[in-house]
């Protein structure tokens, strides 16, 4: 899951209210968001599936999986350009919420060839759409509101009501009809989302890029994250090669963070499905059930619900993180962006220490308690939360301000690395699970070490941040 930078709502700090466009938006994210993690959920299984599937591999739908969120994150860099210097946002929304809608669709005819025509339309959709309703979430607000970080927190939660919603929606479908309804059911939710943005259109004429910037105008490339404050003076003193060095090692972070975090659509969700005892506790079926509403039986599910569990985590931590850090801050003990990506980094590799002990207690190949992916996803959701977030937010701080555009890029750049590093997963069915996932544990412990080690340097070459 992607989240959002370090903030505090301020609604009740002004009088001011926030515009009816904030929530047209919200509603529309919220769908899109739907719509995506509906097929995120289900692509590796369904690739593996003898009767609705395709039969493949478990490697075969892994390679497909990382190459999928590699050009997912791609797409947006020029998605992001085109709105900006030629179509505008609204237009270029539509166009993405209308070629969504379509690639979904033909995802949901079943056929190799329909499937690959829509993930091309997905990565164009997905291109035109994600950069550019984040930017009009922050336009839609006059410079300085007070109300503009707090637009961001409300749009931020409808974006994980979405990703919470989708994995249970498609669990049902696929329990009681199959896995091609449930790609039909992420097309209606775009369809939903981009019905909503159209009919309430005139809300959102603010949103729109401006046409004579005072000064040049930016892309803001943030997936589902708000733009950040600039960098402060001290940052101008600093050489731009050296905060280009730092912002490289952050990349380098990035990369493995990717790598590791991104398991949850291919391994994570393998052990899901086939290593967890849905039925070992007496809490998660009817946990299951009740947010199924009864439609299935708790303890009989697959990996897809697993999906759920990272965005109802963001959810619960969000808001108390934020209100820590604010704690912290306040005491003047509040850790340097770094340190708390070094943290992240380091949580990052104890959710997989968890799965590790985990495919030592089942023997790794046996079921375990679903306790373990609960904990591990907990743990790796307060990781995300230090890191990616943090990583974004720096980005924009500390580039300096004649290549933030490039320097933007190159983080999508580096998240689409680290997504097609995903990969790494088809060694799942060559090695023990336990040593898959104490692998990744100690990628993501060595470049913890990493930025832990040049913390000092790192600090000189964003004094502030």
């Amino acid at each position: 899951m992607s989240t959002t930078a370090d903030f505090e709502p301020s609604v009740g700090e002004s009088k001011e209210r926030h515009p009816r466009g904030l929530y047209i938006l919200f509603a529309t994210e919220m769908w899109e968001r739907f719509g995506f993690y509906t097929v995120a959920a289900i692509m590796t299984l369904f690739l593996q599936d003898q009767a609705q599937g395709f039969g493949w591999t478990k490697a075969q739908a892994t390679l497909l999986w990382s190459n999928y969120l590699m050009f997912v994150y791609l797409t947006p860099f020029l998605g992001g350009l085109i709105a900006d210097r030629v179509l505008g946002y609204r237009p270029s929304i539509v166009i993405g919420g209308v070629v969504f809608v379509a690639g979904y669709f033909l995802l949901s005819l079943g056929s190799p060839t329909s499937f690959y025509a829509a993930l091309a339309l997905i990565f164009v959709g997905n291109g035109f759409f994600k950069p550019n309703i984040s930017t009009m979430v922050g336009n839609i607000y006059p410079a300085g509101s007070p109300l503009r970080d707090a637009a961001y927190n409300i749009f931020y939660m409808g974006i994980n009501v979405g990703a919470f919603m989708a994995p249970i929606a498609a669990e049902v479908l696929r329990q009681r009809i199959g896995f091609r309804a449930a790609f039909f059911a992420a097309g209606v939710g775009m369809g939903f989302g981009t019905l909503i943005f159209v009919l309430f259109y005139r809300f959102l004429a603010d949103g729109e890029r401006r046409k004579a910037p005072a000064a040049p105008q930016e892309i803001e490339l943030t997936e589902d994250l708000p733009p950040v404050a600039d960098h402060t003076s001290s940052l101008d003193k600093v050489p731009e090669w050296k905060r280009i060095t730092a912002l490289l090692v952050i990349y380098a972070i990035v990369i493995v963070f990717w790598m590791v975090f991104h398991q949850n659509g291919s391994t994570m969700t393998y052990w899901a499905n086939d290593n967890t005892d849905w039925r070992a506790s007496k809490v998660t079926p009817v946990l299951i059930r009740v947010f199924t509403l009864g439609l299935i039986d708790g303890s009989d599910v697959s990996g897809v619900i697993s999906n759920a569990i990272n965005p109802f985590w963001i959810i619960v931590l969000s808001i108390p993180l934020v209100r820590f850090w604010k704690w912290m801050n306040a005491r003047g003990l509040e850790p340097s962006t770094p340190a708390k990506m070094a943290l992240g980094m380091i949580l990052t590799c104890v959710a997989f220490l968890i799965l590790y002990v985990g495919g030592l207690a089942g023997g790794d190949t046996g079921r375990v308690s679903p306790w373990w992916i609960i904990s591990a996803y907990g743990v790796l959701s307060l990781g995300e939360l230090m890191l990616s977030p943090m990583g974004l937010s720096l980005v924009s701080k500390v580039a300096p301000t004649r290549m933030r555009g490039l320097m933007m890029g190159g983080w999508f750049v580096a998240t689409a690395i680290g997504n097609k590093l995903t990969m790494i997963g088809i060694f799942w069915t060559k090695w023990k699970h336990s040593t898959f996932w104490l692998v990744l544990a100690m990628a993501a412990l060595f470049m913890a070490f990493v930025l832990l080690a040049l913390l000092k340097p790192l600090k000189r070459a964003m004094p502030g941040v």
